[in-house]
């Protein structure tokens, strides 16, 4: 019997708790004590997204009939307030028109930044920065698990070139306006969490002005570096047979530690490539879209491809505001994922591994260290410069 009580008790929970009717379902507040206007409590229900009953504010649009004559203080108002004209417009009541010319002017009230505030101080924050911390520890942890890869029997001590002036150029110049864009948009989106408390608001402000400048500015650079750097690899990163083989392997980095064969650039390479080109892209297109909202909108169009394809039901009429909601959770999101891509990067080419940073410090790589990473690659090099060609 007591179990069948427990029982019928926890449905009637459950159904309380997952029926929103009910859940948000709250006594008329009273708003004597206001004069009939809002309370904290309708506010603070509006800044959770649950149901508040609007009534007593959507049919307070003021009466015309109350309007004192002409030649009294506040006579020209028509017995009309600012607050009831603005709520005339926010219910749709009125059908305004205004001498403000251009893209937005004719959106007079745009709500949405309550939800775009909360994701982008909540969930990206929390969880972005939680991603970079958890990659760094991880690598520390396999660093110490693994320990730093060696050359097998050591340097030959003679030198093979492995990427050209031109393409170290284009590679450091996407890297370092990567580093500076990812740095100067952590203190962008997190800087007044973490930073105003150490260094106080005046300073802040200056730090974060700078950055803003900066990340604008930099962001050319690293979208000509993104072009550059597809242009001269992609033909050197299309996948094949041997990228399985070399991932089956772990790359000689989990395992046995035999390193399989690879062109010029193996199946990790290729996935970091595809990663920064794909994401690099997208992340330029939703910069681009806030540099220039009105110019570039983003999301109207994608939704309407995506709900063509898939029949979903994605707003297709944005305001230029929500435009820029969506662009930028978007480019947050997209960026986190191509630093936590970029610090795995950079901890192979350096610490992680013998003689890799040669390749892109000066170009010339140890011989042995070319042989067991990219066998194939010194073969086809070996081959051309035999026949008096260039590598």
């Amino acid at each position: 019997m007591n179990k069948k009580l427990l029982g019928v008790v926890g449905l009637l929970l459950a159904t309380l708790m997952l029926n929103p009717v009910w859940a948000q379902d709250i006594p008329e507040p009273e708003r004597s004590a206001t004069g009939g206007a809002q309370t904290l409590e309708d506010i603070l229900r509006r800044q959770k997204q649950l149901e508040v009953d609007d009534s007593f504010r959507s049919q307070n649009l003021g009466n015309p009939e109350n309007a004192p004559p002409i030649s009294a203080p506040l006579g020209t108002r028509g017995g009309v307030s600012d607050s009831e004209n603005w709520r005339a417009i926010r219910y749709n009541e009125i059908d305004p028109s205004t001498q403000v010319r251009g893209p937005a002017a004719d959106v007079l009230i745009q709500d949405g930044g309550m939800p775009w505030y909360k994701l982008r101080e909540g969930p990206v924050i929390t969880y972005g920065g939680g991603a970079l911390l958890a990659i760094i520890a991880l690598l520390v942890v396999f660093y110490f698990v693994r320990g730093r890869i060696m050359i097998d029997g050591g340097p030959a001590g003679t030198t093979i070139e492995r990427f050209k002036a031109i393409e170290r150029f284009g590679h450091w110049l996407l890297a370092g306006s990567f580093i500076a864009l990812g740095l100067t948009g952590l203190i962008t989106l997190m800087g007044r969490s973490f930073l105003i408390p150490v260094l106080g608001p005046d300073a802040f402000a200056t730090l974060a002005a700078g950055s803003k400048w900066l990340h604008n500015n930099v962001a050319w650079a690293f979208m000509l570096g993104l072009v550059m750097t597809f242009v001269m690899w992609v033909s050197h990163n299309i996948p094949n047979k041997l990228d399985w083989q070399w991932l089956k392997a772990g790359g000689g980095i989990i395992g046995s530690g035999h390193h399989p064969s690879a062109k010029k650039f193996n199946a990790g390479q290729k996935i970091v490539f595809w990663t920064v080109m794909i994401l690099g892209f997208s992340v330029s297109l939703s910069g681009l879209s806030l540099l220039f909202p009105f110019q570039m909108p983003m999301f109207a169009d994608t939704f309407g491809v995506i709900n063509s394809i898939l029949g979903t039901s994605f707003p297709t009429d944005l305001a230029p505001h929500e435009e820029m909601q969506y662009a930028n959770i978007w480019h947050s999101i997209v960026a986190f994922i191509m630093m936590m891509a970029i610090i795995a990067h950079i901890y192979i080419g350096s610490v992680g591994m013998e003689g890799a940073f040669d390749a892109m410090g000066n170009g010339q790589v140890d011989l042995e260290w070319a042989r067991q990473h990219h066998d194939l690659w010194v073969a086809e090099v070996e081959a051309k410069q035999g026949k008096g060609g260039s590598s």
